[in-house]
């Protein structure tokens, strides 16, 4: 079946050049001017879902596989298969769908999800609560249970009082700042550090209520200013364990100590980064940042290339099979079938040396549309910018009524640029990428921002990176960290891990940045100077 097909975000066409079952048998019923006409359908297939019949991976055919334009003896697929085909299948009474299955697991893993995104932060809100409270129960428990036997609080313990309120205070604004925060992650591991100091804090609680509850509780200690300074005293060791907490998780990684090497496994794109002293599982969350960052948006469809070829050569690959029961060893194969076989191993030797040369040829093909599309799509947006500041400057002398709204402009002009937009990225496999409406938003901003043609077009004209693009295809929360080293450990030089998700992977290779030794030396001013003699038969 020869078939041309052409796919994008916002239109899908088939043009068929030969129709299919049920259309052969309604032309033997028609006449013969109505059989010569062929059929057009619509078929819109999933993008990256593989059907048994050829199977992909990435939204491309696996090298071998069948695909399209390699089945032209058979048959077209009936278009109607699904509703013409019947299925038997077994019920029972405690069978359970597909569908339920799925959504059962769904369910399970989102509140999964949920429980370790804020259990964090439920750990942090109590210990913080803890610390925050302790002082002030340590100051009202001797005013409740023994009131009258405390000794008068004086100018110096009303004066601590003050000291208490502002350092809580400050307290309170920093642990909000450091821990009460959103994670912006899920890591496979509870950080170190992080257990390290919450278990710190919990015993230096712990440690400062066992003292109060001896010395204070149990004998009702009367001297409150003594009670005062202790509590002063438990104040300034939370400020001492914060200030902890800063140097071991934000000020000890910001020295760079490593240069990490992120190659990308399918594009084999590439970017280097420093970063400091950390654990494979922090290094490997601030290189995922950078990457939605740096990288550009991983595009499939530009590897299609490669793969077509390796089929195509698979394809024209014969196999014989020499210890087959028809072939003897001591049998001589006819003089015809001889010849077909030298003439094809020929043919195949011939295609290999000029492997090189289809593939210069096709690079060089790819170039020239995509430079042709490119310059119709830069006329046509140049004309239809052009256009828009006519009717601006015709806006001024119209009435208030008749003006027209930016989105209502961008409505108005954007069919004039869109089969050249559509085509441009149809030639640069970056058609799945941006949807009709997204273009509109684009193109009704440049508008009330009063951007240039250019403006608008960059978005286009480059791949972007991966944040630029609608949070489908982040794959924020489908990434897999593989390390042979504990992900808690630190980095070292040499330390080599995985980041994977669905279509590709990410390898990480980590080097120390050396040990930099800089020497001065002094330059006399007076050796830069030099004498300069002038003759009368030079021309100085």
């Amino acid at each position: 079946m020869d078939t041309e097909s052409t796919h994008s975000g916002y239109s899908y066409s088939s043009r068929s050049g030969r129709s299919n079952r049920h259309g052969r048998e309604r032309h033997k019923a028609g006449s013969s001017k109505d059989s010569s006409r062929s059929e057009r359908s619509v078929v819109i297939n999933p993008p990256d879902t593989p059907s048994q019949d050829s199977p992909v991976h990435n939204g491309e055919p696996l090298p071998g596989e069948p695909t399209l334009a390699a089945d032209h003896g058979e048959d077209a697929q009936d278009d109607n298969w699904g509703e013409t085909t019947t299925a038997v299948t077994g019920t029972s009474e405690l069978s359970v769908s597909q569908e339920e299955v799925v959504g059962l697991g769904k369910g399970i893993q989102d509140r999964t999800h949920s429980f370790r995104r804020y259990l964090p932060l439920a750990v942090g809100l109590c210990v913080g609560l803890l610390v925050l409270a302790t002082p002030l129960d340590f100051l009202l428990l001797p005013a409740v249970m023994w009131p009258d036997r405390l000794q008068a609080c004086g100018a110096a313990c009303e004066g601590l009082f003050l000291s208490i309120a502002f350092k809580l205070l400050m307290l309170l604004v920093a642990i909000w700042a450091l821990f009460l925060r959103p994670g912006r992650a899920s890591l496979p591991r509870m950080c170190v550090y992080r257990a390290f100091l919450t278990t710190l804090t919990l015993l230096l609680t712990m440690s400062y209520w066992l003292f109060y509850g001896v010395r204070i509780l149990d004998p009702q200690d009367e001297d409150y200013h003594g009670i005062v300074q202790f509590a002063v005293s438990l104040v300034d060791s939370q400020l001492f364990v914060h200030y902890l907490a800063v140097v071991l998780l934000q000020l000890r990684q910001l020295q760079p100590c490593y240069s990490v090497c992120v190659i990308r496994s399918t594009d084999g794109e590439t970017r280097h980064y420093n970063v400091g002293q950390t654990s494979i599982q922090r290094a490997a969350l601030s290189i995922l940042e950078f990457y939605y960052r740096d990288f550009p948006l991983h595009n499939p469809s530009l590897l299609s290339a490669a793969k077509q070829r390796a089929a195509k050569h698979l394809a024209e690959l014969k196999v014989y099979n020499v210890d087959a029961p028809g072939n003897a060893a001591g049998a001589q194969p006819a003089n015809g079938t001889q010849s077909r076989a030298m003439a094809s191993a020929a043919a195949a030797a011939k295609r290999k040396d000029s492997a090189h040369n289809e593939l210069y040829y096709e690079e060089a093909d790819y170039e020239r549309r995509v430079r042709k599309r490119r310059a119709r799509l830069v006329v046509a947006v140049e004309e239809a910018f052009t256009h828009v500041r006519r009717m601006k400057k015709e806006d001024e002398r119209a009435s208030p009524s008749d003006i027209m709204d930016v989105h209502e402009a961008a409505l108005a002009i954007f069919p004039s640029m869109a089969r050249a937009l559509q085509k441009y990225l149809r030639t640069t496999k970056r058609q799945h990428c941006h949807s009709m409406e997204n273009i509109q938003k684009h193109l009704a901003f440049c508008l009330t921002n009063n951007m240039s043609p250019k403006a608008f077009l960059e978005t286009y004209l480059a791949p972007g990176p991966t944040l630029q693009y609608g949070p489908e295809r982040w794959m924020a929360d489908q990434w897999t960290l593989i390390s042979e080293a504990s992900v808690t450990s630190g980095i070292k030089q040499g330390s080599e891990f995985l980041l994977r998700c669905l279509d590709f992977s990410l390898a990480v290779t980590v080097k120390s940045i050396p040990y930099i030794r800089l020497t001065e030396e002094y330059i006399d001013p007076k050796t830069h100077k030099f004498l300069l003699l002038l003759q009368s038969e030079t021309s100085v």
